[in-house]
């Protein structure tokens, strides 16, 4: 089974979640985009395509939140989402190579043959089951992509092992990445499980279709701890989630082989 290093870019969290306002204020936004990014690391974690999780960027004030597993390096300077893909991929890259295993009889070393991903980590719907799903579908493809919900962005992006992996996240990234080559899995994942892979949050009105899907644990306890009005009464993040016990269930994170 192909796995992949997960490569997770994270913005500074006083500055995210812009589109969230006037709805919430600073210190919210900052909390959910948090919380966002604690439950795609999670349901990464629990996938089991996903060999291991780096993260690139700001955690700074919540490194122990940080689940054990989790590789984290500092976003480079200037900060740009591009520069931390760049190095989130460097990373893995350099990891799998110090990972290579011995030769024997004095041949050359066993080249890595686990696939990067880049996953965003604005994903607070995600389950370890639709990244599975997502990761399978992209493995039959040297290049392969899955746009957001709207259709012009791009939630995750990955590339086959020992492939040129120069993916173009930021404005219309999805038909930026059907003209690299990049195959489009939206209808090659199961729709119930596409959605959740689909649906990240910039506004209240994803915020709102995130809760119909079901949050993950971090990102319900911000919610209810805010009370924000941006969650419908039949939606509220205490109600029941079909899949909670899967997508919440302790994960055992020292199998991914941190660094």
């Amino acid at each position: 089974m192909l796995t992949y290093d997960v490569v997770v870019p994270v913005k500074l969290l006083a500055e995210a979640k812009t589109r969230l306002a006037p709805s919430l204020d600073r210190t919210a936004r900052a909390d959910l985009a948090r919380a966002f990014v604690l439950d795609t690391i999670d349901a990464a974690l629990a996938a089991d395509r996903a060999a291991r999780v780096i993260v690139v960027g700001d955690l700074s004030g919540h490194v122990d939140e940080v689940p054990n597993g989790v590789v984290v390096v500092a976003e480079p300077e200037p900060r740009s989402l591009s520069a931390a893909i760049r190095h989130g991929i460097a990373e893995a890259r350099r990891i799998a190579a110090d990972e290579r295993v011995p030769a024997s009889a004095g041949g050359r070393p066993a080249r890595s043959h686990r696939g990067i991903a880049v996953l965003l980590g604005d994903l607070p719907a995600l389950t370890p089951q639709a990244l599975d799903a997502a990761l399978d579908a992209a493995s039959r493809h040297p290049l392969a992509f899955m746009p957001d919900a709207e259709g012009t962005g791009t939630t995750l992006a990955t590339a086959a092992a020992h492939t040129r992996f120069e993916p173009a996240f930021g404005a219309d990234s999805a038909l930026l990445h059907r003209a690299l080559g990049f195959h489009d899995l939206a209808h090659e994942v199961p729709a119930a499980l596409a959605e959740r892979m689909r649906r990240d949050v910039d506004t209240v009105d994803a915020l709102d279709a995130a809760v119909r899907l079901g949050l993950g644990p971090h990102t319900t306890a911000a919610l209810a701890a805010r009370d924000t009005p941006a969650v419908p009464d039949a939606h509220r993040p205490d109600a029941h989630r079909p899949d909670a016990q899967a997508s919440s269930r302790p994960t055992d994170s020292t199998r991914k082989g941190a660094a």
